[in-house]
């Protein structure tokens, strides 16, 4: 039984009458010849053209679109406009076929021979000269100059059959409906009026035999992802495709006849229990055990198989960035995005906009900010390479590469559908001929993308917070990248500082001292925002109120170093030497500098000559408030977070410039700290007569100044130079004050290994080890010997053969 959809029904009746007329001989057949080049040309659409056979399917469709557009417009009231497809396999499934249907303008005999048998009116010649020549690539719109849509149905089809008729006019009030047929192997087509009478109505059907190798597209499912991937949103019209489903029902004859069965086996059990009694036997019924017999079970319900036939609306849906936004729901754009883009997770946030892109070529858009990024995009940078920037043309989907134009790496990730209203493409329809307006592209993008950002900043702030903790290190990244829209994106990065876990360089001058002619920042990879506050460069600065940016990403340090000033301000980083606060004056900071250089002289002048494998010069530290010393880079020089970076990255370069960057370091001290000043009283205590010489003294206070610099460096954020020496002397030290002797030494004894064991082999086989082979007696026969666990493994064939190597038969027993 099949159930039939009352609405189309005339559909299905048409294609079952084409069934039926198959096989009929047509009349009145016109051969025409193909123009000199149409058959080179066919060859160039099916072998080089194309890059993939399903786009046959797409070319049809927009055709049949412009078919129906053109009749929307010439006619005066408004028609049924729809595109059917059926895929109708032969039975045994070595073939088929695939009807393509549209009620729109159809073609008269003579259209049909131009539009299908030439190249419309330009020429096969000259556009072959296009496409083979060297302008192959060129800026022209080949498409609607030249009729090439219809050619791409050979990709997938030996023979291919189009049934037309147009609809009624003037000078042809009685159209009468013909086919043009041609295979794709022949020089030639054919022209004739279809024997089956005007059975369409109005429009074209056109009858693809398909090919061998594209049997594939005989499968609805498959069809229904091809009309969604291309042409989901192309079509102004519905487009329906004919389905078959299996469905299993209760059988109602089976049930109603079982029914029947059981009500008579009731009767006549009832019939055999009422009638008359034998006189000569009784039967005596036990009512007892009736009543304990279980109850029979229901028989199963009869089941059987429907085939229900349906036309599936494909395009129900119209393009959702065609619509007035003010009509959009955020269900439905959240809808439309998950579907679209298969991403199931809500976007952050979109836009929807159209515009113009400055060559006349207006466009339609919606661009999302998804709410994860895919792995590959930190893992795999250089492999990164996505396919969510959707390009249409009329609706009609034709790439998400953009070539040499695509997006920047920090907005690759967005995903967008963009749907231009016309332009130039090459003659497959899968690449865009003018580079100019993919330039433009991928500038409008960009625009779009950081209205978004500074819109969603305005807005909702705790959705920005969502933003930075997902795109924060991207945001920076295009700062660093993006010249053109540096400043831009430069106000959206994010950072934290001593006094907040959130700000920007904007609201970082807002809460500038007076008198403060710097941004102050510190960064330590590795370090969180809390440890680099506790930090002996930035002592001072947080004692005293300012605030000093905490960089805790790898790329902050890469982004103030391509910045260097925000607005006019410059950047210090606290780690480096020329710390300024902006309220000192300059005659009593000299002044005070001077005399505590005087003061310190002597230490200064010790420090030197024990520092100088580790620093350039040692300096009073204006900077340090409980922190004995501390080791910091000139202003030309590596700060430890730069050379963990360069590290990190294995970046060495063996040019003087960065040997002297690496070396460039001041070590700072604390003229107020106890230890400095201990270690000054020390050095003033040593006897100047060299007859007066304290060598043990000199060594004790060599050692504590080593243990000092070395504290100083890991403090610091840099490496040691030799842990070992550092740990001995720590040692000592430690020693002293617990009163342990220098020369004491630890228990060092230990229990030994036991012995080798000489009973197991010293080192594991990689084979089991061949059993051994029992040796028989040379009797002079030949044979083979093998170990018994591989007796059943092997077989041996032999041949005798004779001198010129040919084998000798034997006669086997």
């Amino acid at each position: 039984m099949r159930l039939i959809n009352p609405l189309l029904l005339s559909l299905t009746l048409l294609s079952g009458y084409v069934l039926a007329q198959e096989g009929k001989a047509p009349a009145d057949k016109v051969k025409h010849d193909y123009q000199s080049d149409v058959a080179r040309l066919r060859k160039i659409v099916i072998n080089s053209l194309y890059s993939h056979k399903e786009i046959f399917l797409r070319e049809l469709v927009s055709n049949a679109n412009d078919a129906l557009e053109k009749l929307r417009i010439t006619s005066l009231k408004e028609p049924e406009l729809n595109i059917t497809i059926k895929a109708i396999p032969e039975e045994g499934g070595k073939g088929g076929k695939i009807i393509i249907r549209d009620t729109g303008i159809g073609m008269s005999p003579e259209e049909l021979t131009a539009n299908l048998g030439t190249l419309a009116k330009s020429g096969t010649s000259e556009f072959i000269s296009k496409v083979e020549g060297d302008e192959a690539g060129g800026n022209g719109n080949l498409i609607g100059a030249f009729g090439l849509g219809f050619y791409s149905s050979f990709l997938v089809a030996d023979r291919v059959e189009v049934a037309s008729l147009p609809p009624k006019s003037k000078k042809n009030p009685s159209p009468v409906q013909h086919v043009f047929a041609s295979s794709a192997d022949e020089s030639s087509f054919e022209v004739y009026p279809d024997p089956r009478g005007n059975v369409l109505g109005r429009g074209t059907e056109i009858t693809l035999h398909l090919k061998d190798d594209a049997l594939e597209y005989l499968d609805t499912v498959e069809l229904a992802k091809l009309v969604a991937k291309h042409s989901g949103f192309s079509s102004s019209f519905p487009v329906y495709l004919y389905e078959l489903e299996t469905k299993e029902v209760e059988d109602e004859e089976a049930a109603a006849a079982l029914k029947a069965e059981q009500e008579a086996k009731e009767a006549a059990k009832k019939n055999k229990k009422d009638g008359p009694e034998d006189e000569d036997e009784a039967v005596v019924e036990d009512e007892s055990d009736d009543a304990d017999k279980p109850e029979a079970a229901a028989p199963p319900t009869p089941m059987k198989n429907v085939t229900t036939e349906r036309w599936s609306h494909l395009n129900a849906s119209p393009p959702l960035w065609q619509r007035d936004p003010k009509n959009v729901s955020d269900a439905e754009y959240t809808l439309f995005y998950n579907s679209y883009f298969k991403d199931f997770k809500p976007p952050l946030g979109w836009t929807h906009f159209s515009g113009d892109s400055g060559d006349g070529v207006g466009f339609k858009a919606i661009l999302y900010l998804p709410s994860q990024l895919p792995d590959e995009f930190w893992q795999k940078p250089m492999e990164y390479s996505p396919h969510d920037l959707k390009l249409l043309v009329k609706r009609t989907f034709i790439t998400s590469d953009l070539g040499e134009n695509k997006l920047p790496k920090w907005a690759s990730w967005v995903k967008v559908v963009i749907d231009a209203d016309d332009l130039p493409l090459n003659v497959s329809r899968e690449t865009l001929q003018n580079n100019r307006f993919l330039k433009q592209l991928r500038g409008i993008i960009v625009k779009r993308l950081l209205q978004l950002l500074q819109k969603i900043e305005k807005e909702d702030p705790k959705k920005f917070d969502k933003v930075q903790e997902l795109y924060g290190s991207i945001i920076k990244l295009g700062a660093v990248e993006d010249t053109k829209n540096r400043e831009k994106l430069t106000k959206l990065a994010r950072f934290k500082t001593n006094q907040r876990n959130d700000t920007s360089f904007d609201m970082y001058l807002e809460n500038k001292k007076q008198g403060q002619e710097q941004i102050f920042y510190l960064g330590e990879m590795g370090k969180t925002a809390e440890e680099l506050s506790q930090s002996i460069f930035a002592e001072k600065l947080i004692a005293r109120g300012y605030e000093v940016l905490l960089l805790t990403e790898p790329i902050d340090e890469v982004l103030f170093g391509t910045l260097r000033e925000y607005k006019k301000i410059p950047f210090q980083d606290v780690a480096k030497a020329g710390l300024k606060f902006g309220d000192e004056d300059p005659e009593e900071e000299k002044r005070e500098q001077e005399e505590l250089t005087e003061k310190f002289k002597p230490l200064i002048d010790w420090l030197k000559t024990e520092a100088k494998d580790q620093v350039r010069d040692v300096v009073i530290s204006n900077r340090l408030v409980k922190s004995p010393c501390a080791i910091v880079a000139e202003s030309f020089g590596y700060t430890a977070n730069v050379q963990k970076m360069m590290s990190a990255s294995n970046s060495k370069r063996g040019d003087m410039l960065h040997e002297f960057a690496m070396k460039a370091k001041l070590l700072e001290i604390n003229p107020r700290s106890p230890l400095i000043e201990g270690l000054l009283r020390r050095i003033e205590d040593l006897p100047t007569d060299e007859d007066e010489r304290d060598p043990e003294t000199e060594e004790e206070i060599k050692e504590a100044t080593s243990i000092l610099i070395d504290g100083a460096l890991v403090r610091s954020g840099f490496d040691v130079t030799d842990k070992n020496q550092f740990f001995t002397r720590v040692d000592r030290v430690l020693r002293r004050s617990l009163g342990v002797p220098q020369n004491a030494k630890a228990d060092e004894t230990v229990k030994p290994a036991p012995p080798v064991d000489s009973t197991l082999p010293r080192f594991k086989p990689e084979h089991k080890p061949l059993q051994p082979v029992i040796e028989h007696a040379d009797d002079g026969k030949p044979r083979v010997i093998l170990p018994d666990h591989m007796k059943d493994k092997v077989s041996i064939e032999m041949e005798e053969i004779d001198d010129d190597g040919n084998v000798i038969p034997h006669d086997e027993l």
